[in-house]
Formats: structure tokens, sequence, C-alpha cells
């Protein structure tokens, strides 16, 4: 990615990797991402805010170089995950004159994950409201722990009212154009993904910081990761909603069948749903991956998972995905689980355990042995009953 600039004196100088498809090993990016770094030169100062993986390191001071920036005075870390700061060790070692700038809980993250325990002098401690003079730009600190990780915090260019979010209002997306473009269906896919995978486990967190992002009132947002964001209002209302305590009237049914029975007992439920004006959307889990999940479960009131047995237990691509309910932790209010087997079974009871700690209703289950028969379909009526007589209140 080329060194572009924001406004006048502040450059997106990071990275794009196009080929990405899996963030951390664990999250679907079929769009790739950013690894976005930017520079802010003051008339006395210059700082760099946060670095990017080590990796693309060649890249990253190609940037640096056609800005004929050849020094640096600070370099400012918002989160120590490395992804963020990868490239800190470099970097110390090519500005031997820069400080590191951060807040505490950083520092002891840095030192650690980069072994930088000989540098105590490098670093510079910064606290809520703490501000640092460029000259003509002033950064200003603002704590935000745990909208991520403990660690994290924004920094924000007065004069320019620039917010820099560290992950925040982030979005896994490779894009040429540096600043977002609302109208493209998959950037607010992908912006629904991020945030259902990194920021939905921390729901309350980010409904406090969105505030303190309202307050502020910038002109721009600059992630870490995405397209810059030149009208913020749009992302920060989609936040709001996503955050917020209420679901929408939606059920997600999620299966998996090996010689399908249970496909016929998630196709039972979704007709019987539809006929009675409930929306609903069905995914095969053997061909949905993580991310389309986690999003569709955002704002869904209900989700229902069906299993067919292993060995006693249920499918591992349906305890899988109970994971992803459990660590994701949605705003669903019902929670519901089917289920077929052979000769003997404990899945759905175990399904069942594994989402209590989400914290919703945990609907009658329905298991069976064999085919779906009559009876079945009684049952699965009954459930699909339940569900539409909660959503009346969505």
């Amino acid at each position: 990615m080329a060194a572009r600039e924001i406004v006048e004196n502040i450059y997106a100088v990071g990275t794009i990797n196009w080929d990405l498809r899996y963030f951390d090993a664990i999250m679907p990016t079929p769009r790739g991402s950013s690894y976005n770094a930017y520079l802010v030169r003051g008339t006395e100062k210059v700082a760099l805010v946060d670095t990017g993986e080590p990796n693309d390191e060649a890249e990253f001071i190609t940037n640096l170089m056609r800005l004929d920036q050849n020094s640096l005075d600070y370099i400012v870390c918002l989160h120590g995950e490395q992804d963020h700061s990868g490239m800190l060790p470099l970097l110390l070692d090519v500005f031997p004159m820069a400080k590191v700038v951060t807040n505490e809980v950083c520092k002891g993250l840095l030192v650690e994950m980069h072994n930088l325990y000989e540098m105590d002098d490098r670093f510079i401690i910064v606290g809520q409201d703490d501000t640092i003079d460029l000259g003509g730009k002033t950064l200003k600190f603002y704590l935000a722990p745990w909208v991520h990780w403990p660690d994290t915090m924004f920094a924000e260019v007065v004069e320019d009212k620039v917010l820099f979010t560290s992950d925040f209002l982030g979005t896994h997306y490779a894009s040429e154009t540096l600043f977002q473009n609302y109208d493209l269906p998959d950037y607010l896919e992908a912006a629904k993904r991020y945030y259902a995978a990194i920021m939905m486990p921390f729901r309350a967190s980010v409904r406090e910081y969105l505030e303190l992002v309202k307050t502020i009132d910038p002109k721009i947002i600059a992630p870490y990761h995405g397209p810059v964001l030149k009208m913020p209002a749009k992302i920060v209302d989609l936040y709001a909603d996503w955050a917020s305590e209420t679901p929408k009237n939606k059920v997600v049914v999620a299966y998996v069948s090996m010689h399908g029975s249970t496909k016929q007992m998630a196709n039972f439920l979704v007709d019987a749903l539809i006929q009675r004006g409930v929306p609903v959307n069905q995914y095969n889990l053997l061909d949905t991956d993580s991310g389309v999940l986690g999003s569709a479960i955002v704002d869904a009131a209900t989700i229902i998972l069906a299993t067919p047995t292993v060995l006693f237990g249920p499918h591992p691509v349906a305890v899988n995905a109970a994971y992803l309910v459990r660590a994701l932790r949605p705003k669903t209010k019902y929670l519901g689980v089917m289920g077929s087997y052979g000769w003997g079974t404990n899945a759905v009871n175990y399904l069942a355990e594994m989402l209590e700690p989400v914290g919703a209703e945990i609907l009658e289950p329905v298991y069976i042995k064999g085919l779906p028969d009559e009876t079945t379909i009684v049952d699965i009526n009954k459930l699909a009953d339940v569900i539409a007589e909660k959503h009346k209140d969505l």
C-alpha cells in the first residue's frame, strides 16, 4: 500500500494483505485485510501511530522512505497485539532516538511479547486525557480497556479531529481506496463479520466507547484494519445497533447432517417458521464459515443448532458452532437444540450445556431416533409455535 495523505501532514503508511484468508488462524477474511499505521508530522516532532506485521517490514519502511521520513520522535502503540506491534523491535533499531508512547498495561505486554526488558528508558507512559505536542498538532490519548484487549487506547489529533481507534470500528477489508465506501455491500458485510468476531464479546464496552467517540466527535476515524472512515457516523450507528441488547425478529437455524435425518428436521422447522411469518435463515454448517455464522447471530433473537450423533456426542462441526456461539456471546434471547441418533446419544444435552453460559433461555429440545416421523413433526411444530409466540414482542 502506497503512503497516502489523509489530511495535511497525516499519512496512512501501513500495508495491505490482499491474500489473507484467515486472520489469527481463526477468523475467515475473504476480502483480505490491511494493517494500518499513521504518520503524524508536526512542526517540531513526528509521531508514528502503530506499526504492523513483521513480515511486511520492507513495504512499511519503503512507505516511510517515500515520504522522506528519516527520523521519528515517537512510536505510539495503541494496542500490544502482535499484528499491531510486530515491527516495534525493528523500528526501535532503525530509529534509535524514538520513544515508545503507550499506557502502562500496554507497556507490560510489549515488553514481554518483544523481549524489551532492557529498554525501559525508551518508554513514555500516558494516561487518560494526556497530550503530546508535536508542534501545531496535538496528540490526545483516551484509555479504552476491554473494547478488545485490556491495553487498548485511542489517540486524537486534536487540531484535525482525526481519531485513531486501534481495532475499534475497523474492518478486515483490503481496498484500493483510502476511505470507506458505504455503498459497497461487501464492505458492510465485512464490517459486520469483523464486529461479530472481535467486538461482540465485549458489547458493554463497545457501547461505552461509542459514547466516548460521540463525545470526541471526530471528522475522521482511522482504525487499524480496513478503510479510513471519512463519514464515521454511519459505522458508529451500525455498531450502536449491533451492540444494543435488543435482538431482531430473526431465527438462525444451523445444522449438520450425516444421513439426512437432521437435515430433514432443520427443513421442517424452517418451513414451520416461515408458515408462521417468522423471519429465518438456514445454514449448513459444512458449507458455512465461522464469519458468516458469526455475522448471522449478531442480532438473531433465536438460534437453533441441529446435530446428528457421533459416538454418543454431537457432531464435531456442531460442537464448533456451539463453541462459537458461547465465545461470541450474542444478544440472542432463545437457544434451541435438535438432533438425531441411531442407537444412543447424549448429543443434545451436550450442546445445551455448552450454550448455557450465553445466558439465553434454553428451549425444549427435539431429538429423535432415526428418521423424522409424525411425532417428530408434531414436536417441531410445537417448537415453531413457541418461537413464534416469543417473537411477538420483538
